[in-house]
């Protein structure tokens, strides 16, 4: 029986509409109730309960389901390897990035490895955290970097680097003399955050809280870049990442202070989909971004 009927009874299962799994499938009503026939009298029993709106799974149908999701994930798996033994001596690692990992950290790592892989290429793009989680869990992309990563029983994570928290300020700030501040003078400073959904965002406030501190949110972005140009033109201060802002401390346009309370940082982490068939070059890479190979 071809492996797609299982693929659309799945989907079938999992929408509980035929004309929403006809749309996802590109064809008609008709042709998916004729696959959902054919099941049917293959196994010689009802799988659907068409009476029921939505539509749901009889115990056969459960049973069929359990059974057809197992065939399609090792069907899925074996396509993946095949596919990268077809490409082992050139291949193309797709990895996902938020802005700042991918603009200010990654670079040096995809340096090392274009040295030991020259034939492989590495095509990076930066999207939101949960963008990323969305694009590795649908196998869109295969390595993704992230903030704060979270955990998921779906998806294998790895530590990448813990990056340095900050305060980042105006040179004009009467901070930026500081060589190092306590945590306790940002009561009720004038501050530029990150937006509440971005996961950073939630770290930074877990910090404040935990020393008691309120600051005065006056303005949210959801990526750093914009954030520090907030904080260039003296809008306010923030917590950042020292690393985001080499660019910035270099041109003497932002100033960053370390805290004297403690060493705070914001982890970072490489997240794989579970069962995700890497080639040769992409586990290296994920070994490089481990630093073990360093």
């Amino acid at each position: 029986m071809h492996i797609e009927m299982f693929r659309v009874f799945c989907d079938l299962a999992d929408l509980r509409s035929f004309s929403r799994t006809a749309e996802k499938h590109f064809v008609s009503q008709s042709a998916i109730s004729q696959q959902l026939a054919q099941l049917e009298t293959a196994h010689k029993c009802q799988l659907i309960n068409r009476k029921k709106r939505p539509i749901e799974l009889t115990k056969s149908g459960r049973l069929l389901y359990s059974a057809a999701k197992d065939m399609l994930e090792r069907y899925d798996h074996f396509k993946n390897e095949l596919s990268t033994l077809k490409t082992s001596t050139g291949s193309r690692i797709n990895v996902g990035a938020i802005f700042s990992i991918g603009m200010h950290t990654l670079p040096d790592y995809v340096k090392k490895l274009m040295v030991s892989h020259p034939n492989v290429n590495v095509h990076i793009e930066y999207f939101s955290a949960a963008k990323i989680y969305e694009l590795v869990l649908a196998g869109q992309i295969d390595i993704g970097l992230v903030a704060v990563p979270k955990k998921d029983k779906r998806l294998d994570v790895y530590d990448f680097e813990d990056e340095p928290l900050v305060v980042a300020c105006s040179p004009k700030h009467p901070l930026a003399h500081e060589p190092r501040i306590d945590i306790h003078r940002l009561q009720f400073e004038k501050f530029i955050a990150f937006e509440k959904n971005v996961p950073t965002r939630h770290w930074i406030d877990g910090i404040l809280e935990r020393y008691n501190v309120a600051v005065r949110c006056v303005t949210e972005f959801d990526n750093i870049e914009t954030v520090k140009r907030a904080v260039e033109i003296d809008a306010g201060i923030s917590i950042l990442p020292q690393t985001a802002m080499l660019q910035e401390l270099a041109a003497g346009t932002i100033k960053a202070v370390p805290f004297s309370n403690e060493k705070f940082v914001r982890p970072t982490g490489i997240i794989v989909r579970k069962g995700k068939i890497l080639g040769q070059a992409g586990r290296y890479f994920i070994e490089l971004l481990q630093k073990r190979t360093r």
